[in-house]
């Protein structure tokens, strides 16, 4: 029996109506899709946020290019590990790795404001990946739906859209500091970068519209070689342009990161246990509701919802991704996700893990370029954050506007993320006005008593935080 037999028969192309040549165009346009994963993930974890500023995650004795390489190949195996548990174990087309918004939270939020060492964040990120599998064995994501407030959850995605937006637009130098109003729009036609930046982001949004595949990593790699050009003949910054390095796959020095995590809490230089407890409440409370709502909603493009709207076993898919968070951040990336990109594949008609084993392949091929992926400059790469968080923007439309007691709370958790530079700030508002709003309403009813102490917890917490007992 040859190979394509094989591989046909294991995932049962023919029970699901597809085929090989199906499976494999579907596994490239998914890969196509979401490989811009591969050169903003280390971006935003390795590189400073702006000029002359500290990054994320810092190695002592390795260089930024060799540090963001490091990431680069750790993003590259996590996904792999996480898609290879969905192709072989859940048997489904989804692509997996690490997810923007919480490797922003991971690196801008949790390390550079909140001054958690990034080791302690990798063991948070370690220990939501466990209790994310733990959940799932134990077959409980329900009482972990019903735990959390619906207009919270519907909300959550268009606050992290914000959050990313302001991240890129800065990056770019189309949004700036200013003293009187705190931000204002930069000087773009005196501005090389932020120029470049702006045509750059419209011709990804133009190839976008298009259902170009690959748009968003054709937008990257084109306005990059653009200001390659421009720097050769003189009209573009030389500090905007990285140089290419050499390659650097040692990645030894960045897996040890989460054990040194686990010695720093509750110690002077590392982080409190209750600082510790909320940032994994917040890389869990995304983590999963990201995922839960990717998978319907794919599943719905897929026909492979039931006739309640559920997606039949999706602990198996949940799982995937919830093993790709924990040894993904076992060496040295930030959380997990599936991709809301996969549904590119689908459309091109990927019904079975052979779609995510493509994908898979192609994510392991792409190492390597990761020296290459190392000469994208910041700007390029955070064209991907502002197409992304627009995209997220829809998800503002599944909120119930007409009931108070979901405006409250859904508009404070998106005002507030952005404006703090934090998710789980924006979570926790949030949380706390739904009980606030329902029992003024008089709909006590609608309430159950996670979602109360949940309140209460968060309450406590922020008057520890603000009343300065915790740094």
């Amino acid at each position: 029996m040859n190979i394509s037999k094989k591989l046909s028969n294991y995932f049962e192309l023919e029970k699901h109506n597809t085929n090989l040549r199906t499976e494999i165009l579907a596994g490239l346009t998914t890969f196509l899709t979401m490989s811009y994963i591969v050169i903003v993930n280390p971006t935003i974890l390795g590189r400073p946020l702006f000029e002359g500023g500290p990054s994320a995650i810092q190695i002592p004795g390795y260089s930024t290019n060799q540090v963001f390489q490091m990431l680069a190949i750790v993003t590259i195996l996590a996904s792999v590990i996480a898609m290879l548990v969905m192709a072989f174990y859940a048997n489904r087309p989804f692509g997996l790795a690490p997810g923007l918004g919480l490797n922003a939270f991971f690196a801008y939020t949790v390390v550079l404001q909140m001054g958690f060492p990034w080791q302690a964040a990798l063991a948070a990120t370690v220990v939501e990946g466990v209790i994310f599998i733990l959940i799932t064995v134990a077959g409980a994501r329900e009482y972990v739906i019903k735990a959390f407030p619906k207009p919270v959850k519907l909300s959550v995605g268009t606050g992290i859209g914000l959050f990313l937006a302001i991240i890129g637009l800065q990056e770019m130098g189309i949004v700036v500091d200013d003293p009187a109003t705190l931000v204002t729009l930069g000087n773009i036609f005196q501005d090389p970068v932020a120029l470049l930046s702006v045509i750059g982001l419209f011709f990804t949004f133009f190839l976008y519209v298009r259902r170009i595949r690959g748009s968003i990593i054709i937008g990257i790699i084109s306005t990059t070689i653009v200001a390659y050009v421009l720097n050769f003949i003189g009209m573009f910054p030389d500090k905007a342009i990285p140089s290419v390095p050499s390659a650097h796959y040692n990645i030894i020095p960045l897996t040890q990161g989460f054990i040194e995590g686990f010695g720093m809490i509750g110690t002077a230089e590392g982080v409190t246990a209750v600082a510790f407890a909320v940032v994994i409440f917040t890389f869990f409370f995304v983590d999963f509701f990201d995922t839960a709502g990717t998978l319907i909603g794919v599943s719905q493009i897929a026909g492979f919802l039931d006739e309640d709207g559920n997606l039949p076993e999706i602990d198996k898919p949940l799982m995937a991704d919830a093993i790709g968070t924990t040894f993904g951040a076992m060496l040295g990336t930030s959380t997990v996700t599936t991709y809301i990109e996969s549904s590119t594949g689908v459309e091109e008609g990927g019904r079975t893990g052979m779609t995510a084993l493509v994908i898979a392949i192609l994510f392991l091929i792409s190492m390597i370029f990761v020296p290459l992926a190392a000469g994208v400059p910041l700007f390029a790469s955070h064209l991907a954050l502002v197409v992304v968080a627009i995209l997220m923007m829809q998800n503002i439309t599944e909120v119930d506007w007409t009931d108070l007691s979901h405006v409250v709370p859904a508009a404070l958790t998106i005002i507030i993320m952005p404006l703090t530079y934090n998710i789980g700030y924006g979570i926790a508002a949030g949380i706390i006005s739904y009980p606030v709003v329902k029992i003024g309403k008089g709909e006590w009813e609608d309430l159950n008593a996670p979602q109360v102490i949940l309140a209460l917890l968060f309450i406590a917490y922020f008057y520890v935080r603000t009343g300065g007992v915790l740094a």
